[in-house]
């Protein structure tokens, strides 16, 4: 060993090295001690030197595997087998001493040569094996690592995938972080997509390690199980259970990844998880079909017995506090004739002694879980035992009748799994407390009929097992807790507080201990929860009776008993009933819980006075009366705060009004302001318009009309109005002469020379006034005021007009501006996003001209290497044939010419 390291050391040769290495490879199982102390640093020196020879790497990572795996020890004694495990876990030690070896490894994954890969997988897996939390934590740090070993299961070799598996399952264990990276790298799809290729159930081990890596991937992993029922992956497993009826096919692998399957989908319902992500997992399972699948293998013939408990397991917990879900398995009905519901099937498997233990177990957990949080199913479950429901032909039994046929046989295991399931009937429900009040059972005939609860104690009186007695006291502290009227039937028993009293005060051995402190509890009870309503036992009363008979301090130690006990701590910490042999089943999970609740309460109640039980009387009446104010008053503010919402919508009703009209008064005031412009325009335009008339009139320029020249102005008017109305007088007389000369005239008729003179006088006249009724007179100035005045109105309504005409060109002008400049976005966008393209386009046209060179450089670099191979080939005297000969022949021809065209490049033209 020591040569064949100095060889490895000291070769130069290559072949020397790998000869030395496969020699180590070969003596590193049956020397391995001798091998690992002397060759282990020379061999990482290999794996760090020589990674461009795939041999010599898979020889070195071979022997490195040896040296520190323990699966190939062939010694059967213990010694021997824990040494080598301790030789394992040194070299392993030293092995990742310097971190950068497992650095190493992990970059050897990437060579893909199998003689490389494989061996690197296994020796990873050893070491993960050997010291797993140091090398998880290593692999962590280490850029990448945890994406190399996932691309393992992406390899085309099946061998190399499925140690992938292996590794993984290694590297998952009890570390989140890394179960986190690996459920990132999209780990889900690949593992169901190689469960679905190998067959699912059907398939082989491979199966098998893919369901214990998601195991690892899931459990206890809140993030992980929450990715895995939102990424879909919940119905991907429906198809795992779809198992046909016969007997036949199931294989010990079959049951193995069976069973495995179904501990995959109660990961994701257990209890133990966060309320949320189980229920909504629970209701995934409901909607994709699979509880619906689960339950079909609940009811089917020819399942094996492990897979049908793992089943019902299963079932139980995907129902367990979902509403839905017990629905569901509450209508579901055993395929017989007639059919039976699946409730009553188990329960009748649950007291028949015949079944095997763990069956029975998984059925009453099932029970359990199905009345888990589901009053309704409680009430439905208690209703089965009233007289009003009670199947008097007999034909079909009931879940009730089948329970209290278990609480009354001579099994005493039955007689614990009936107590225990008919107090979950009754836990934290104190209707159906009072509604077993009401159950009457036929013990004999011709004797009248006795309560349940009267049975339940005489049972207990008679000394009957210590299983037995345990699962009635259980059952009846259940029953009494929290239910003053079912304290005071006891109670009114005579023969119920002497036996209690009696069991505790007596000094019995440590089997009979519990007993006395579950008695201790139920007296306990019947102190605490007493409404006082019988004079003989009232609660001060029973405290005395236990002063005197048992004392307060031997009461209270024997009442501590239970919470004591062995079995007590390891009920309290899961809610399935898993137990190795029946006479372990002693304690129910849901009694521990009222165990913890009631002890501190009734160890208070015992050493009260009087005085203070009625303080506290008095402070639970005060507190009732608060309670009711308190709830008047809040009816009084949930009504108000109704009130304040409608108040606070009309609010914000009026406010929008309120808002829209002053915006419609904003609006009126500035179309009003703007009016009131163009007026004041107008107005001055028209001023400026009298004003040009005036000038042109009088010949000279007015700058507006100032007061004192319109009081003048209106002087001027009067006194012209004055001469106009006088001339106007003169032309009536003078007109009314003209008529009277024309009808003198007319009368005479005589056409005399002085007539004629006299008629050429008068024309003269008439003449005369026509021309001085023609000739202008003052009071014209009016007449042109007036139509000055007119003329203006005429062209300020044409101004108007124009105004209106203006606006609407205007208007139209800026929707067209506004049309145009949204063209114009529009065409900038596109332009925009073109030249994005085109600069897209012509990168991309670059990148390809860039990556055709380097091909083509390439090309004339791979076709030299050939040449000058085939050269060196046909000198050494290998044959070379014609096409390879030609080939060379013309390249020779052209490397000619390419020599004469390099001398005379115009001949070569």
């Amino acid at each position: 060993i020591q040569k064949l390291c100095d060889r490895v050391a000291s070769s130069t040769l290559l072949d020397d090295r790998r000869n030395a290495v496969r020699a180590l490879k070969s003596l590193s199982k049956k020397y391995r001690l001798e091998v690992g102390i002397q060759a282990m640093e020379h061999l990482i020196h290999v794996l760090q030197t020589d990674r461009s020879d795939s041999e010599i790497i898979g020889y070195a990572l071979d022997t490195l595997y040896n040296i520190i795996s323990n699966d190939d020890e062939e010694e059967v004694e213990e010694n021997s087998t824990r040494q080598s495990e301790d030789l394992g876990s040194q070299f392993t030690e030293i092995f990742i001493k310097q971190q950068e070896n497992v650095t190493l490894l992990l970059s050897l994954l990437e060579e893909f040569d199998f003689h490389v890969r494989w061996p690197c997988v296994k020796l990873l897996t050893s070491l993960l094996k050997q010291l797993g939390p140091q090398v998880q934590q290593i692999i962590l740090v280490s850029p990448m690592g945890v994406s190399r070993l996932m691309d393992l299961l992406a390899d085309s070799r099946e061998v190399i995938r499925n140690d992938g598996v292996l590794l993984l399952q290694a590297l998952t264990r009890s570390n989140g972080a890394i179960q986190k990276i690996v459920a990132f790298e999209n780990a889900f799809e690949r593992l169901l997509d190689i469960i679905t290729e190998e067959g699912s159930s059907d398939g082989g081990i491979v199966v098998e390690d893919c369901l214990i890596l998601l195991q690892n991937l899931l459990k206890n992993n809140n993030s992980n199980q929450n990715f895995f029922k939102e990424g879909s992956y919940i119905q991907r497993m429906k198809p795992w259970f779809e198992v046909g009826d016969e007997n036949s096919g199931w294989s010990a692998q079959k049951v193995t990844n069976l069973h495995l399957m179904l501990q995959l989908v109660r990961v994701l319902v257990s209890p133990t998880n966060p309320p949320g992500a189980t229920s909504s997992c629970q209701k995934a399972m409901f909607q994709c079909g699979l509880l619906q699948q689960l339950c079909t293998i609940l009811m089917a013939t020819g399942v094996p017995a492990d897979i049908l408990t793992e089943t019902i397991n299963t079932v139980s917990e995907v129902i367990r506090g979902c509403q839905v879900n017990q629905d569901y398995f509450a209508s579901v009905n055993a395929p017989s004739n007639p059919p039976r519901p699946a409730i009553v099937v188990l329960l009748m498997s649950m007291v028949n002694e015949r079944q095997p233990f763990v069956l029975r177990c998984a059925v009453l957990y099932c029970f359990q879980c199905f009345l888990y949080k589901n009053q309704k199913g409680q009430g439905e479950i208690v209703a089965t035992l009233l007289p009003s429901t009670i199947d008097a032909t007999g034909s079909s039994v009931s879940a009730g009748q089948l329970l209290c046929g278990g609480l009354f046989s001579t099994d005493s295991l039955s007689n614990w799994c009936a107590a225990v399931a008919l107090a979950h009937a009754l836990q934290e429900n104190a209707t159906q407390k009072e509604q077993l009040l009401r159950v009457q059972l036929a013990t004999s005939i011709g004797n009248p009929p006795v309560s349940l609860l009267q049975q339940c104690t005489n049972i207990l009186a008679q000394g009957s097992k210590i299983q037995t007695r345990v699962g009635l006291l259980m059952l009846l502290c259940t029953w009494l807790s929290n239910c003053p009227i079912a304290v005071t039937h006891f109670l009114h028993n005579t023969a119920n507080v002497p036996f209690l009293t009696g069991q505790i005060a007596e000094n019995l051995g440590e089997e009979e201990q519990l007993v006395q402190g579950l008695c201790a509890l139920l007296l306990g009870i019947s102190i605490y929860f007493n409404d006082n309503s019988l004079e003989t036992y009232l609660k001060e009363k029973l405290k005395q009776l236990i002063e005197k008979r048992i004392g307060k301090e031997n009461f209270i130690e024997k009442l501590g008993f239970i919470s004591k006990h062995e079995l007590y701590s390891r009920a309290s910490q899961k809610p399935q009933p898993n137990f190795p042999s029946p006479e372990y089943m002693i304690f129910d999970h849901e009694f521990t819980k009222l165990v913890k609740e009631l002890e501190g309460v009734i160890t208070k109640a015992i050493y009260k006075s009087s005085e203070e039980d009625k303080k506290e009387e008095e402070v639970k009446k005060t507190l009732e009366q608060h309670d009711s104010i308190v709830t008047h008053y809040k009816n009084m503010i949930r009504e108000q705060d109704l009130q304040l919402e409608e108040l606070k919508h009309q609010v914000s009703t009026l406010k929008c009004q309120n808002e829209q009209l002053q915006t419609a008064v904003t609006q009126q005031a500035s179309q009003i302001q703007q009016q009131k412009d163009q007026y004041n325009l107008l107005k001055v335009q028209r001023g400026k318009d009298s004003q040009h008339q005036g000038s042109a009139n009088d010949g000279a320029q007015v700058n507006g009309v100032q007061p004192e020249e319109l009081s003048r102005l209106r002087e001027e008017i009067e006194e012209l109005k004055s001469n106009q109305e006088l001339l106007q007088s003169q032309l009536a007389e003078k007109d009314s002469l003209i008529e009277n000369l024309k009808s003198s005239k007319a009368a005479s008729g005589v056409h005399e020379p002085s007539t004629t003179a006299a008629s050429a006088r008068d024309a003269e006249q008439v003449a005369e006034l026509k021309q001085t009724k023609s000739v202008p007179v003052p009071g014209e100035g009016e007449a042109v005021t007036a139509a000055s005045a007119a003329e203006l109105e005429g062209r300020l309504s044409v101004l108007l007009q124009e105004t209106r005409e203006l606006q609407n060109e205007i208007k139209v002008l800026s929707e067209e501006r506004t049309a145009l400049k949204e063209q114009l976005d529009s065409s900038n966008s596109t332009i925009a996003i073109l030249q994005n393209e085109k600069d897209k386009l012509e990168l991309e046209i670059t990148d390809s001209k860039k990556e055709q060179d380097d091909l083509l450089v390439l090309l004339a670099d791979q076709d030299q290497k050939i040449l000058s191979l085939k050269k060196k080939l046909k000198d050494l005297g290998h044959p070379i044939e014609e096409e390879d000969e030609l080939e060379s022949g013309d390249q020779d021809d052209e490397d000619d010419e390419n020599e004469d065209s390099g001398k005379d490049p115009g001949l070569s033209i």
